[in-house]
């Protein structure tokens, strides 16, 4: 399983907020933000302060993807 992080980018752009207003609002560094556009691992406590600030859901902002069709092929 990975994580894909395309549900936040995605209420972002709803909101209008930048991803520097993110970091600065959810008290996060630039490094979290880049690693979620890679769709890297963040702590839980970093996703705990972006769906605070967003006043929002895990489940509104990560999904699992299932990687297993890929290593089969």
């Amino acid at each position: 399983m990975a994580i894909k992080y395309d549900k936040l980018f995605h209420l972002l752009i709803d909101k209008k907020i930048t991803n520097a207003q993110l970091a600065e609002k959810a008290g996060v560094s630039a490094n979290i933000i880049t690693r979620l556009k890679r769709d890297q691992y963040i702590s839980i406590e970093s996703i705990e302060k972006l769906c605070r600030a967003l006043n929002c859901g895990v489940d509104d902002i990560l999904e699992f993807v299932n990687t297993e069709d890929n290593q089969n092929g």
